[in-house]
């Protein structure tokens, strides 16, 4: 698990990313509550991708990234999650970038990618009806009208004549939706019966879009709510079928599995830290010393590390491109639950103190809930992982699966 680590460049990387961090930002400080215009610190941003990279990591080095994979991505994940840091990394490097690399056309990938690499740009992926996991086929497969199929509470998408496009619709829980340079957005195209999904590219503070600033349950995860009246938008590359689209979304859904596991790992981790530091510290014999919650916390350590080494192994098998999309599900199934597990725990052990430590470990917990209503309930993304991997087939056969 930890053999990704152990490469020089990526742990002069991680030093220097949990540094930077750690100076500028952390779960009580300021701006932890993702405030201010776009929801993210620009500066830190920009420090961000100038001194080490960040947005650029997974992107090829042809388009001005790293080149160095979801690995390293969710490396930078890691860190990130560590002090929630609301920044726009998961929706702009594992959202929209690949959906651009695998679908944009090359005039698209070289004016866009390079852009993201560098920090000038931050990018998001807009889903109707909030069908976020739908459409990666992160809890089920992403056939199908989820994006409007004619009736409301879609987007449609409709040629204007004039090799252009335009949207109507909405779109809720948008991750950094109301703050993000450039929407990717899902929508139907064509009559009911031969409608077929399409994502367009559509530029922040174009006529006819209205974005709200959403209010969500995690602070630190930063979401808006989108009009759509008669936008103007581009196609996302020049295939108007649709037919790689599905194929697409699940690819990046694997992307963001991975790096959303990663930021849930680095913030389990951090609220046990800070809940075995407050264990330590207490006085009282009947907490500090208590060998139950020692045990407890033993054990809510072994969860993380596993936790740790499924992220790390899917990421491992995205970039060798092994496995199925939908089982990079399991990955943020069981960070997620280590999350939730780790934060309920932090919260407990300080028996309602009303301390800083205390408001934070509540900030973990909101995170967990927070991603889980985004990305599809942990036992759904693990049924479903279940499912990708063949897992049930042999249930379903009637026959007995070895043991």
């Amino acid at each position: 698990m930890d053999a990704a680590f152990t490469e020089e460049q990526d742990e002069d990387r991680r030093r220097a990313l949990r540094a930077l961090l750690r100076d500028h930002h952390g779960p009580d400080g300021p701006g932890a509550a993702g405030e201010g215009p776009r929801g993210h610190d620009e500066g830190l941003w920009r420090t961000l991708a100038g001194r080490l990279g960040v947005p650029g990591l997974a992107l090829p080095a042809a388009y001005g990234g790293a080149g160095r994979g979801a690995a390293a991505l969710a490396l930078a994940c890691e860190e990130a999650g560590r002090v929630l840091l609301p920044a726009p990394l998961l929706p702009t490097a594992a959202l929209a970038a690949p959906l651009l690399l695998a679908l944009g056309s090359e005039a698209q990938r070289s004016e866009l990618l390079p852009a993201f690499a560098a920090g000038e740009l931050t990018g998001t992926l807009a889903v109707p009806g909030a069908r976020l996991a739908t459409a990666l086929a992160l809890t089920g497969p992403n056939t199908g009208d989820w994006a409007g199929g004619g009736r409301a509470g879609g987007i449609q998408a409709r040629a204007d004549g004039r090799c252009a496009w335009r949207l109507y619709g909405e779109a809720d829980q948008v991750l950094h939706g109301y703050g993000a340079d450039l929407l990717l957005v899902a929508a139907r195209a064509g009559a009911y019966a031969r409608g077929r999904t399409l994502l367009f590219v559509v530029r922040a503070g174009v006529p006819g879009l209205r974005r709200t600033r959403y209010a969500a349950l995690d602070e630190t995860r930063p979401q808006g709510s989108l009009e759509l009246r008669d936008v103007p938008a581009a196609l996302l590359g020049d295939d108007e079928s649709g037919a790689a689209v599905p194929a697409a979304l699940a690819a990046a859904g694997a992307t963001a599995a991975v790096a959303l596991a990663a930021e849930a790992v680095g913030a389990a981790d951090a609220a046990l830290a800070g809940a075995a530091a407050h264990v330590r510290g207490r006085s009282d014999r009947a907490q500090g010393g208590s060998l139950a919650v020692r045990h407890r916390l033993a054990d809510l350590y072994a969860a993380v590390r596993s936790a740790r080494a499924t992220v790390y192994s899917a990421a491992g098998e995205a970039d060798n491109g092994r496995g199925a999309p939908g089982e990079c599900g399991l990955a943020p199934a069981q960070a997620l639950e280590a999350l939730r597990a780790v934060a309920g725990e932090a919260v407990q052990v300080r028996a309602g103190g009303g301390s800083l430590g205390e408001r934070a470990a509540q900030r973990y917990a909101r995170r967990a809930a927070g991603d889980e209503l985004l990305f599809g309930p942990a036992h759904r993304l693990r049924t479903h992982a279940a499912e990708v991997g063949g897992l049930f087939a042999a249930h379903r056969m009637g026959e007995a699966v070895p043991a």
